[in-house]
């Protein structure tokens, strides 16, 4: 495993957090089904993109990189579980009804991350 990826997710996990209690409201409005899946599709690219760039980055052999996305993004599998369970402690700012929508979206980032190590690159011309 690579700690320098794990630190990195411990990072970026820290930081969607922070932001999430600043701004959050504005980003998870529940019973918002068309903002829900706009969220969802912008984010599939950044987080397949975003993992693919960072371990490409510490990991330069292709086949071990889907490993490399494990540990950017266990932290994210590890504490976002208790993000949603205590949900109104960690978000006040976000009505609780979200919580199944930040739920899904984190589960969403980390398959769609997974994904983007682990499809063949694009062969452009």
């Amino acid at each position: 495993m690579r700690p320098a990826l794990v630190w990195r997710g411990v990072a970026g996990w820290a930081i969607a957090t922070l932001l999430l209690r600043v701004a959050g409201q504005h980003l998870l409005p529940p019973g918002d089904a068309i903002g829900t899946l706009v969220l969802f599709a912008v984010s599939a690219p950044v987080m397949a993109v975003t993992v693919r760039v960072l371990c490409a980055r510490f990991e330069p052999r292709r086949d071990a990189r889907p490993a490399a996305a494990v540990a950017l993004l266990l932290p994210t599998l590890l504490l976002d579980p208790f993000s949603s369970a205590f949900f109104p402690l960690v978000f006040p700012n976000i009505p609780r009804e979200a919580a199944g929508v930040f739920g899904g979206w984190m589960l969403w980032c980390c398959a769609t991350g997974l994904a983007g190590v682990t499809l063949p690159p694009s062969r452009r011309s």
